[in-house]
């Protein structure tokens, strides 16, 4: 099964924006999605933490999210 990925806008739960067209018929998603109201709590801080810390070792964090503000502010003027 191949992987890819849509970005939409949702508004009041209904589809206002897709970046591409999607293929015909019942199609299987995963919605993940940001929320500025959502607050996680120090625990939680500590077990994200936990289990991903050494995932990326040796990369320079200051460049990698660089990398990222750049390709995210470039996909919102389109």
């Amino acid at each position: 099964m191949g992987h890819k990925i849509a970005e939409a806008i949702l508004e009041n739960g209904k589809l206002t924006y897709i970046n591409k067209k999607l293929p015909a018929g019942k199609i299987k998603v995963h919605i993940v999605y940001d929320t500025s109201e959502e607050v996680v709590v120090q625990d939680e801080k500590r077990q994200i933490i936990r289990e991903t810390s050494g995932l990326y070792k040796n990369i320079d964090v200051q460049v990698e999210s660089a990398k990222l503000r750049n390709e995210w502010e470039r996909h919102v003027s389109n």
